[in-house]
């Protein structure tokens, strides 16, 4: 899961950033407004919500919320401002967001206002992934393989490990190229000749083998990789 997030203030936007990359959120963080559309524009990267500053350099975050509903983008958006009057509210509302967070805020309250911005959503996600006998739990951020029985083995993923395991299990028997994992799992700024990707998968490969799960992701060469889906059943 993706989030672009725009805030100018550097000490609440590091705060926000690693709060939710602790929840396992693939984080976007930029400055501007203008930066933000620039990436939002982006056909490489798909977004699961976003949070907007109201008052942002360059294109602020009420006109950014605009330019999405005039260009029928659905993406969740949740504002953050310190204007607590009602009618900066509505107006807010008015404008495309989705919900609204006056600061200072507690950080237990934003991640919950951002669940429920995924329930709400039309991307909405299930609790669990199942592919085979590989179950994804989205609430626990855990992932487990059944035996024969059925009975769950959890299997301790990093959180990039769990978000590139998500990825595969999205899109079975599908050859996803380096470049398309790059822009879903990491930050627009890593560089594009890096070898993150193939690192990443060997370490997920390696985790995944302990649990007899041997071939499930296949290198096709000159292409990416493949997640074969009767390799975990």
């Amino acid at each position: 899961m993706r989030i672009l997030l725009v805030e100018d203030e550097p000490d609440l936007g590091a705060a926000l950033e690693r709060s939710l990359k602790r929840e396992k959120y693939v984080v976007d963080w930029v400055m501007n407004g203008t930066e933000a559309w620039e990436f939002l524009e982006n056909p490489w990267t798909q977004y699961t919500l976003a949070i907007f500053d109201w008052l942002l350099p360059g294109i602020t975050g009420l006109e950014l919320c605009q330019r999405l509903r005039s260009s029928q983008n659905p993406l969740p958006v949740l504002m953050l401002t310190a204007r607590d009057r009602l009618e900066d509210r509505v107006v807010g509302l008015d404008a495309g967001a989705d919900d609204y967070l006056v600061k200072p805020f507690g950080m237990a309250e934003l991640l919950a206002r951002l669940r429920a911005l995924q329930r709400r959503s039309p991307q909405l996600q299930p609790t669990q992934l199942q592919v085979g006998n590989l179950v994804l739990d989205y609430k626990t951020s855990t992932v487990s393989v059944l035996d024969a029985t059925g009975t769950p083995q959890q299997i301790p993923l990093t959180a990039k490990e769990f978000q590139l395991l998500e990825c595969f299990m999205q899109h079975p028997n599908q050859i996803l190229s380096r470049d398309q994992i790059l822009s879903q799992l990491w930050q627009v700024e890593v560089d594009s000749v890096s070898n993150v990707v193939a690192a990443q998968t060997r370490l997920l490969r390696r985790k995944l083998t302990q649990y007899g799960l041997d071939h499930l992701i296949e290198t096709v060469y000159g292409m990416g990789y493949r997640f074969n889906t009767h390799e975990s059943e």
